[in-house]
């Protein structure tokens, strides 16, 4: 089974935010393959199905963007997962410009406190993550709050352009392995 997360946070006021764009992913993943409506399970929304000849399972934790890797304590499957060739995590990525798009194989937080969540609860940093840029923290502002703030109409406008070819990307990785993401969709 293919596990991919998209990390944000739970409720209207952080729809349209930059931290909520792994949200964004995986809810254009279900509507793309057809997986129909997410379901609440445990501390996560979840929406399952086949892409090809494999079982992918589409998780929003709904945790809070701090504590992500609570909402995968328990997910049926998990336990049983190579975390290196079969989990994807999709965040957004504050030291990207808006559009710019990095699969990686492993790697640490890089500050993501939603992705130190994760790692602590797996017990390592050895899985996919897929960071989407959303534009370059102005100087002097707060990441916080940078992150939390909703995205302009130009800038949100790029990243769900970007939403069709994400999906198709994380249909490569599902289908191929980061290796051949990588080499397709990195930009």
């Amino acid at each position: 089974m293919k596990v991919v997360v998209g990390l944000g946070n739970p409720g209207l006021r952080y729809d349209d935010t930059r931290h909520n764009v792994g949200w964004w992913v995986v809810d254009r993943l279900a509507y793309d393959w057809g997986f129909g409506s997410f379901e609440k399970e445990g501390r996560s929304l979840r929406a399952g199905g086949s892409m090809g000849d494999a079982s992918v399972l589409l998780i929003k934790p709904t945790t809070f963007m701090n504590r992500s890797g609570a909402a995968l304590v328990g997910v049926d499957g998990l336990e049983e997962c190579d975390f290196g060739s079969d989990l994807l995590l999709v965040v957004d990525d504050a030291t990207l410009d808006v559009g710019r798009v990095r699969f990686r194989p492993e790697g640490g937080s890089g500050g993501h406190k939603g992705l130190k969540s994760v790692s602590g609860t797996l017990g390592t940093d050895s899985y996919a993550r897929l960071r989407v840029g959303v534009g370059m923290m102005p100087e002097g502002a707060d990441l916080s709050d940078w992150v939390l703030s909703p995205m302009s109409e130009a800038d949100e406008s790029t990243v769900v352009g970007l939403l069709p070819e994400l999906s198709e990307a994380v249909g490569v990785w599902v289908r191929d392995g980061i290796e051949e993401v990588m080499n397709q969709f990195n930009r």
